[in-house]
């Protein structure tokens, strides 16, 4: 029986075949695949409509009940471009055969409102947070140097940050157990540097550095990896490859050797979890065990009904078998600052 993702590689070879506007369709359709709630033979078997799920119109479902019907006798294997991609219905299996590992989850770190490139409020993120029971998010819109993504300057961070402190204090006073945490996704430059103040991020709660450009080099980036984890204003690095699903196979490097540097510097290194990034994904999660490194798990959330890809990570964190205490986000609040405050206390004076 196919699953959602042999579904979704037939989809995006069928947009290989064809052009235009429908291309476009059966591509948009292939990175949905990954949010269907329900695996494709489940709803048929229900003698549903497959235009409930995502993307799908009357054409496109044709096209996949004929898959279903009758299974190309070949199937070869996804190229690296779009392999190692988890659904949201297979995460919900494996999150269900151990109710208890998402029960210990704490909250989400990566998120973006309106103050960037995100189309919700800090408090309506805030609100579907508190749906899920959540102790804490951070905010991480994104830094000025992403001017694509409306990113923002020191003045408007100190902004934001006025707004938080206001949102945090109504949480307080309705009785809600929820902290935002002051944050920001900062844009890092090849050579691992930042574009805010020192003095703008230490006014942070956390702070989450990121690449945005430079994302199709070839060649090795180790030193690219080691040069980031060792600026001394971050304390996770985010989407580490830079993988997009179908769209960009992300960076390379020695990946022990920088895992190996996370750890030593106790930072820790994210696993997005937007659909089409799953970034970092299983395998190197699994050399991220060997290591010991923390890992910090992201929804990178645009809306907020986009929580809910915090159950890619989950999954994807339960597969390669990490230990609990590895996970930044299953840490209680004090904990977590705790652990900011130490990697901030490692990090070399300025003269």
């Amino acid at each position: 029986m196919l699953s959602n993702t042999d579904i979704a590689e037939l989809l995006a070879r069928q947009a290989e075949r064809e052009s235009g506007i429908l291309s476009r369709a059966f591509r948009r359709a292939a990175r949905s695949a990954f949010l269907w709630p329900e695996e494709v033979a489940n709803v048929i078997a229900q003698n549903r409509s497959l235009t409930e799920l995502r993307a799908i119109g009357p054409f496109i479902e044709r096209q996949i009940r004929h898959w279903i019907d009758k299974p190309p006798h070949s199937t070869h294997r996804a190229p690296t471009i779009r392999r190692d991609f988890v659904s949201l219905a297979k995460a919900r299996q494996l999150l269900a055969r151990k109710p208890a590992w998402a029960k210990i989850l704490r909250g989400d770190l990566q998120m973006h409102t309106r103050w960037s490139d995100g189309s919700g409020t800090i408090a309506e993120m805030a609100d579907a947070a508190t749906d899920r029971s959540y102790e804490y998010i951070a905010i991480t819109d994104h830094s000025k140097g992403l001017k694509i993504a409306g990113g923002i300057d020191e003045q408007a961070l100190k902004k934001q940050g006025n707004e938080i402190g206001k949102l945090n204090a109504f949480l307080r006073k309705s009785g809600r157990n929820l902290l935002v945490l002051r944050s920001v996704e900062m844009n890092l430059n090849r050579r691992g540097e930042g574009d805010m103040s020192p003095e703008s991020l230490l006014a942070l709660d956390l702070v989450l550095g990121s690449f945005h450009s430079s994302l199709r080099i070839v060649e090795d980036q180790t030193n690219r990896y080691l040069a980031a984890l060792r600026n001394p204003h971050i304390q996770i690095l985010g989407h580490p490859r830079g993988r997009i699903y179908n769209f960009r196979i992300g960076l390379s490097a020695d990946w022990p050797r920088v895992f190996a540097e996370a750890t030593s510097l106790n930072k820790a290194m994210e696993v997005d979890c937007y659909p089409d990034r799953q970034d970092l994904n299983i395998d190197l999660l699994k050399i991220a065990r060997e290591h010991g490194t923390h890992i910090s798990l992201g929804t990178d959330a645009h809306h907020p009904w986009q929580l809910e890809f915090i159950e890619l990570s989950l999954a994807a964190a339960l597969k390669a078998k990490l230990p609990a205490d590895r996970i930044v986000n299953f840490m209680p609040i004090g904990e977590l600052k705790s652990w900011v405050r130490e990697v901030r206390g490692r990090a070399p004076r300025r003269p």
